[in-house]
């Protein structure tokens, strides 16, 4: 323990740069992921058939292919049909977005769809165009629904960011394997892992819930965020029905 200890101080930039591409992969990653968890969750709730299909196609494509195959299609194949290289990181990245926004695109239509339909009548009633309806009105709500289902999503995708050790990416996975190959130190090098993983998780599982007590705080819900929200569909609903 003490000479992978020792060998990791000394190597701390390289172990700071892998970490620092951990994040990379990660952050943006997660950015595209909710990028395309959007676009393609409102496109599966269109009306026009076409832009329905566009978003089954492509959901059911990146959720029944495998992330392995993926990357290593991004990787290996995509320059040899195009002609164009892109990066490990990049790679993991496009490839995290893709995967996981198709994943996350459910989540996105399931939470609209959720929202009582009493809340669409009084924003009807309102005169509101379908823009701000979604807007100001279903996706507030919808988002509340939508911040825990996020967050497992997101701490998945951090888990496979040691996936760019397969493409060669200089990540912590990769730099601790480089320390344990030097040292021979397998369960400590392997322990690190298992705690600087458990520490993102939970750094990440702790904004996302900031994330979340803000967006109630927004809507008023401090407790009780479901029975608050029949009690305000209710209202919405008698609203609607007045001003009929």
């Amino acid at each position: 323990m003490s000479d992978f200890l020792s060998t990791l101080v000394d190597e701390f930039p390289q172990v700071r740069a892998g970490l620092w591409v951990t994040l990379q992969a990660t952050v943006l990653g997660s950015l595209l992921a909710l990028l395309l968890s959007f676009t393609l969750g409102l496109m599966a709730g269109s009306k026009l058939l076409l832009v329905r299909g566009v978003s089954r196609t492509v959901v059911e494509f990146f959720r029944g292919t495998s992330l392995y195959i993926q990357l290593f299609w991004l990787y290996y194949a995509m320059p040899q049909l195009t002609g164009y290289e892109l990066t490990p990181v990049v790679c993991g990245v496009v490839a995290f977005g893709l995967n996981y926004g198709a994943y996350g695109s459910e989540i996105v239509r399931g939470a609209i769809n959720s929202v009582p339909r009493a809340q669409y009548e009084a924003a009807v009633a309102l005169n509101m165009s379908p823009f701000h309806r979604m807007r100001k009105v279903i996706l507030p709500q919808a988002w509340v629904q939508m911040i825990p289902s996020f967050t497992n999503l997101l701490i998945q995708l951090l888990k496979c960011t040691p996936l760019l050790w397969l493409i060669s990416a200089a990540d912590l996975m990769t730099v601790v394997q480089q320390i344990r190959d030097r040292t021979g130190e397998t369960l400590t090098a392997y322990l690190t892992l298992l705690a600087a993983y458990f520490v993102l998780a939970y750094a990440l599982t702790l904004l996302m819930n900031l994330l979340e007590r803000s967006a109630k705080r927004r809507l008023g819900l401090h407790t009780g965020t479901r029975s608050l929200l029949r009690t305000r569909s209710a209202e919405a609903a008698t609203t609607a029905g007045g001003a009929r």
